[in-house]
């Protein structure tokens, strides 16, 4: 494929650049276009995983608390509800064992829908202090 010639005066230099712009103007706009719903997607997955680590974090927080209440005496459901963002209590279940552990199931929310994704299980034991 030959190169094209060099326009000759200035003006019909400024008239090919000119040219070339307007045809060139929208693509931009097209191809940003076409990458937001990839955006939106890669944004709905960085969300479901920080949403995934809360839950994994807050469960082990609040099998602690639910441990210690058994410990104590207390109920161990009202105690890991209270260290949990209301979000996170829907799901929520307690499990107490033979030997004073509790294990307690949290059901990872979904970023879209409302739903659950999946559960995550974390047992935690403090010996007894009645």
């Amino acid at each position: 494929m030959p190169f094209p010639r060099p326009p000759r005066t200035l003006s019909a230099a400024l008239s090919a650049a000119l040219s070339n712009a307007r045809r060139a103007d929208g693509q931009a706009a097209v191809e940003l276009a076409a990458l937001l719903p990839f955006v939106g997607l890669a944004l709905a997955l960085l969300w479901q995983v920080a949403l995934a680590g809360a839950a994994i974090w807050l469960a082990g927080g609040a099998a602690r608390a639910a441990a210690r209440a058994e410990a104590v005496g207390a109920d161990p459901l009202r105690a890991a509800r209270g260290v949990l963002p209301g979000r996170f209590e829907h799901g929520l279940r307690v499990r107490r064992g033979d030997d004073g552990e509790i294990a307690l199931v949290l059901a990872i929310p979904a970023a879209i829908g409302g739903g659950t994704l999946t559960s995550v299980t974390t047992r935690a034991r403090f010996e007894e202090q009645r």
